[in-house]
C-alpha cells in the first residue's frame, strides 16, 4: 500500500495524480524558479515517469537532488524533507471556517443538524468543485506550443513536429479527466480540438487519410461541443482536404460546402469555398459552380480584410489573400483554364517567391508547369525547369500535395516521355520519391 506523503496529498488535492499533468506543471515551475533565480541549470530539469511512481508512492531511502528538491519546493509551497515525510489526514487538523458561537447558553441546545448540513464538508466540497488540475499559465503554455507548432510547421514539417503535438493533445486529454470550472474546462476542449485538428492536418500531408478523419471528427466533436465555431469551420475544411487528396471529390465539396452552410459569414469559409469546393468541383468539371465559389471566397476576403500575403498552410487563421489565389490557380488549371490560371499565378508570384513557405512554392511552380503544357503551344522545357525545381525546394520533406502533383505532372507530359527534359524531370522524380516517406505516399495511395 502507498505510504501517504505530504506530496502524495497535495499532488491529489491539484489533481496533478497522472504522470503527465505533473510533469508539466514540474517542467513550468523549473523554468520559472531558473528565471527568478537566474539559474538557467533548473530550466532544463526534467522527471520521469518511474520517478513519479515512486514519489507518489513514498518509496523513498533519501531526497531527490538538490535541484529537482527546489523544484518541487517551488512547485508546491513546502521544503522536500516535509513533502517525502509521513504525515497524518490533513483534514484532521483542519477547522470550519464558521465557529458556532462560544457565548450560547447551556439552556439554549443547537438545532439539530442534518448529515449534509456539516459547515467543514460543504466549504470543503464549495473549494473541490471550484478547484482546477489547470491553472492559467498551463493553458497559456499549450495554447502558445500550438501557435508555435503553426508558425514552424512548414520549416520543419510533419515528421518533425507530430510527436510534440500528440504530446500536447496527451496533456489535455490528461486535464480533462480531472476536474475544472466551466470556463477553464471549455478553454480545454478548445486546445483539445486544435491539437487533433492539427493531428489531422498533418496526416493528409503523410498521407494517412483514415487517421486524418478519425482526428479531425475529435476536432469537430469537441469544437462542437462548446460551440466554437471557428475551430469546427477549420476541422471541416481540413477534413475536406483530406477526402480531396484521397480522390472522393463528391464528398470533399460535400463537407465544404456543409461548412460554410454553418458559418456563411464567417471569414473560415474563406478556406472552405476555395480549398475545399472550388477545388473539388474543379476535378469533377463543374465550371461554373467551381468559379462563384472562387468569387465568393474573394469577396468574403474583402469583407473580413484578411492579410494580402500568403498565410501558414496550417495556420487557424483565416486565408490571405495570396492563399486565396494559389488555391484558385489550382481549381483553374484542373479546369484547363490555363490563362486565368496563369494570370492568378502572375498575380502572386512576388508574395509567393518571397514567403518562407517550401511548399507553397513548390505547388505553384507545379500547378503552372501543368498549365503551361496544357497551352495551345506548349513550353515543354520550362514547365520541365520548374517541375525540377518543385521537387528540389521539397528535398527531404515531401508532402502528400507535393508528390501527387508532381507524379501528376510527369503524366501530363507523357506525349513527349522521350524528350531530353521529359526524361530528365522523370529521373529527378523516381529518385525524390525513392525517400521513405515518399514511398510510404506510394503506398497508401494504393490502398485509398
Amino acid at each position: 500500500m502507498p505510504r501517504t506523503t505530504l506530496f502524495r496529498r497535495l499532488v491529489q488535492q491539484r489533481h496533478l495524480t497522472a504522470y503527465d499533468a505533473f510533469a508539466a506543471q514540474f517542467e513550468r515551475a523549473a523554468a520559472k524558479l531558473a528565471e527568478l533565480d537566474g539559474d538557467p541549470r533548473l530550466a532544463t530539469l526534467r522527471v520521469s515517469s518511474r520517478q513519479f511512481d515512486r514519489w507518489l508512492g513514498g518509496e523513498l531511502l533519501t531526497l531527490p537532488r538538490p535541484d529537482t528538491c527546489r523544484a518541487l519546493e517551488y512547485l508546491l509551497g513546502s521544503p522536500a524533507s516535509e513533502l517525502f515525510s509521513a504525515t497524518d489526514d490533513l483534514g484532521a487538523h483542519s477547522a470550519p471556517l464558521l465557529q458556532v458561537p462560544t457565548t450560547t447558553p447551556p439552556s439554549a441546545p443547537l438545532p439539530t443538524r442534518e448529515e449534509d448540513d456539516d459547515p467543514l464538508a460543504i466549504v470543503t466540497r464549495a473549494q473541490q468543485l471550484t478547484g482546477s488540475n489547470a491553472d492559467e499559465e498551463t493553458l497559456a503554455f499549450i495554447d502558445s506550443s500550438l501557435e508555435s507548432i503553426s508558425a514552424h510547421y512548414e520549416q520543419d514539417g510533419p515528421h518533425a513536429l507530430r510527436r510534440e503535438v500528440r504530446r500536447i493533445r496527451r496533456l489535455a486529454h490528461t486535464l480533462l479527466d480531472g476536474r475544472q470550472p466551466p470556463r477553464v474546462r471549455r478553454e480545454l476542449f478548445r486546445l483539445a480540438a486544435r491539437a487533433s485538428g492539427l493531428l489531422g492536418y498533418m496526416a493528409v500531408n503523410l498521407g494517412d487519410f483514415e487517421l486524418a478523419e478519425a482526428y479531425c471528427t475529435e476536432a469537430l466533436d469537441l469544437s462542437k461541443e462548446i460551440g466554437d465555431l471557428d475551430t469546427e469551420l477549420w476541422a471541416s475544411g481540413t477534413l475536406s482536404f483530406a477526402l480531396y487528396y484521397a480522390g472522393f471529390y463528391d464528398k470533399a465539396d460535400a463537407r465544404a460546402a456543409a461548412g460554410v452552410e454553418r458559418g456563411p459569414n464567417s471569414a473560415q469559409s474563406i478556406r472552405l469555398l476555395v480549398n475545399g469546393r472550388a477545388r473539388a468541383l474543379a476535378r469533377t468539371g463543374n465550371r461554373r459552380t467551381a468559379e462563384h465559389a472562387i468569387g465568393q471566397a474573394l469577396d468574403l476576403s474583402d469583407r473580413h480584410d484578411v492579410p494580402v500575403g500568403l498565410t501558414s498552410c496550417i495556420s487557424f487563421a483565416p486565408y490571405g489573400r495570396a492563399r486565396t489565389l494559389a488555391n484558385a490557380v489550382t481549381a483553374r488549371v484542373s479546369l484547363h483554364d490555363t490563362a486565368k490560371a496563369l494570370g492568378d499565378a502572375d498575380r502572386i508570384d512576388d508574395l509567393v517567391e518571397h514567403s518562407d513557405s517550401a511548399w507553397s512554392r513548390a505547388l505553384v511552380r507545379l500547378d503552372v508547369s501543368t498549365a503551361l503544357l496544357r497551352q495551345r503551344t506548349p513550353d515543354l522545357e520550362h514547365a520541365m525547369t520548374l517541375g525540377r525545381e518543385a521537387i528540389r525546394l521539397c528535398g527531404a520533406t515531401p508532402i502528400r500535395s507535393v508528390w501527387q502533383r508532381s507524379n501528376e505532372l510527369f503524366q501530363q507530359a507523357g506525349a513527349w516521355r522521350t524528350h531530353p527534359s521529359v526524361s530528365e524531370y522523370g529521373d529527378e522524380l523516381r529518385v525524390w520519391s525513392a525517400q521513405p516517406a515518399a514511398l510510404a505516399m506510394a503506398s497508401r495511395s494504393r490502398a485509398v
